[in-house]
């Protein structure tokens, strides 16, 4: 299991980056499948050394400045800027951000509005532990049938994906899926966060290489949209449009809408959710 989450995401993004991309030849023998380290060392104007210490975990402590350089030659965009700056943030002495407090499972006034203006759609508001804390009747209607909530409230969607068998027989693209889940979880303080971490624990004792492999690869910065695949056990396969979007630092918690991504999977969730035909309109996907 990985505790150098710095080193981690500087691979991944570096390994991600055809060399075509930053006007560099493709070459006939690359043992990685994007940018060498000499390369992006060239690029960001450091030293291959200096990259491999902090590919390593050698050196946790990179400057402003040399983040910005990383940034600028790995092509990051703001979202990945800013979670590159608070990787490095967290590898500092004493930080804990979030990391103390317990998960907020009271949900706002405003937002409980916002879910019930969502209605029919599937929507859910999530909180760092993966505990769904409040829901529109439309997700529960979506997610019930195929087992989320069956352990009690609140439900946990990252237990339910990694062991409950059901998830995987409900999510056709079920490693995708889990990947997701292992990246949120590592959103944020992640090890020096005591919830997440007991979780984390839980997971790799119940769930096994599935999960602590994940651990060790994948970084924490989820995909914001999506298009998902589900088998419904009433209505068949459905290609829901997935996004997710942050509330407030107080709150702790995030909003996630689930919309048919094709006319044929609106027309199941009108069924499904009962409501008028046309109620939930297909969007682009």
């Amino acid at each position: 299991m990985s505790d150098n989450e710095l080193g981690l995401f500087l691979r991944i993004r570096r390994e991600a980056v055809p060399p075509a991309q930053v006007g560099l030849p493709a070459g006939a023998r690359r043992r990685t499948p994007g940018l060498r380290r000499s390369e992006l060392a060239t690029l960001a104007g450091v030293s291959v050394e200096y990259i491999t210490r902090l590919e390593q975990g050698r050196d946790r402590h990179p400057s402003s400045a040399v983040l910005a350089a990383l940034s600028d030659a790995l092509g990051m965009t703001s979202t990945e800027r800013v979670y590159l700056h608070r990787l490095a943030k967290a590898e500092s002495p004493g930080f804990t951000c979030n990391g103390s407090m317990q998960p907020t499972r009271a949900v706002r006034p405003a937002v409980l509005a916002i879910l019930n203006q969502l209605e029919p759609a599937p929507a859910a508001v999530i909180n760092r532990a993966s505990e769904i804390v409040a829901c529109t009747a439309g997700y529960r209607r979506l997610l019930g049938p195929i087992g989320l909530f069956d352990d009690g409230e609140p439900a946990n969607f990252a237990r339910y994906i990694f062991t409950d068998p059901r998830a995987r027989e409900a999510h056709p693209d079920w490693e995708h899926t889990a990947d997701k889940v292992v990246a949120n979880l590592k959103v944020g303080p992640f090890r020096s966060d005591p919830v997440v971490s007991a979780l984390v624990d839980e997971l790799t004792l119940t769930a096994g290489p599935e999960f602590s492999g994940r651990l060790s690869r994948i970084s924490g910065l989820p995909e914001a949209s999506r298009v998902d695949r589900l088998i419904h056990p009433e209505v068949g396969l459905l290609r829901l449009a997935f996004e997710s979007l942050e509330l407030s630092a107080d709150d702790d918690q995030r909003l996630i809408v689930q919309l048919p991504a094709d006319d044929a999977t609106a027309e199941a969730l009108d069924r499904l959710i009962g409501r008028n035909p046309g109620s939930l309109r297909a969007v682009a996907g």
